[in-house]
């Protein structure tokens, strides 16, 4: 990874797009900095696209839909994708998989959580579930004590053996019956919101995040940028962004948008 001050500055010119992931890259010890709100609002400001594409619930997505400096969100690490036009006080939901098919994998999910409890000490069903639509979220950090690694990854074992794909967040592992991610929804939503398909655009483009579960968004886009808290996965990031902040989280995020639009000394 290379510092994010010697990003190129012709390359930042011709950047339309910013998506991020939300927790520990927007927020910083658990709350979205005011640095981080503002350098969306700047961003928006100056004429870029602006995407979150986090594993938070669909509660809290159709919020930042409609309440944040945001074009579109994607949400429960890809399960859907809402979008709010605010002229017509309108918000399109689209999912992955239909209703039917998303209560029939809630069943299943219910299951898992019973056999995750009871084989992880410590770990906790997250604080945010009763929100969600389509994944299970198994804090392992927000709102308990951090557990080790090896608990971290018996928790991946419990989804993946009963044949759900499983994602590690900062924070939370989630879980999901279905073949998507973040990159595979963020494709639908260029196409359905932006009306341009994401490999036209792939190199005006940046994607700032933090943790594992971003890795399909690093190794896609040319120009990822990671905070500088990504360091702390780097032995499990098989594709780690090209870039790198020198401050964590939603400083790192503010950090990045200062230097795309040209706020603070870069170099070429």
């Amino acid at each position: 990874m290379k510092p994010f001050d010697q990003f190129p500055q012709k390359i930042r010119g011709q950047i339309r797009f910013v998506l991020t992931d939300i927790d520990d890259t927007l927020t910083l010890e658990g709350r979205l900095v005011p640095a981080a709100f503002a350098a969306m609002e700047r961003l928006q400001s100056a004429g870029h696209r602006v995407v979150p594409i986090t594993g938070r619930p669909a509660g809290w997505c159709d919020h930042i839909a409609r309440m944040w400096p945001v074009d579109a969100v994607v949400g429960e690490n890809g399960a859907f994708y809402f979008s709010y036009d605010r002229r017509e006080k309108k918000m399109r939901r689209v999912f992955w998989k239909s209703d039917a098919e998303r209560s029939q994998d809630r069943r299943k999910l219910d299951r898992i959580q019973s056999r995750i409890l009871e084989t992880v000490p410590g770990c906790r069903v997250s604080a945010d579930q009763a929100y969600r639509e389509a994944d299970l979220a198994i804090d392992f950090r927000e709102d308990v004590p951090p557990l080790p690694m090896a608990a971290v990854d018996e928790i991946v074992r419990c989804f993946t053996e009963a044949g759900a794909q499983a994602k590690i967040s900062s924070i939370h592992v989630n879980g999901w019956f279905g073949g998507y991610d973040k990159l595979s929804m963020t494709r639908r939503l260029f196409e359905g919101v932006f009306s341009e398909t994401l490999d036209q655009v792939r190199d005006q483009a940046v994607f700032c995040g933090d943790s594992p579960n971003d890795a399909p968004l690093f190794a896609y886009f040319p120009h990822a940028v990671g905070v500088a808290n990504v360091r702390r996965f780097m032995d499990r990031l098989v594709s780690p962004p090209a870039w790198v902040t020198q401050h964590e989280g939603g400083e790192g995020f503010a950090e990045m948008v200062d230097g795309l639009l040209g706020i603070e000394d870069g170099k070429d």
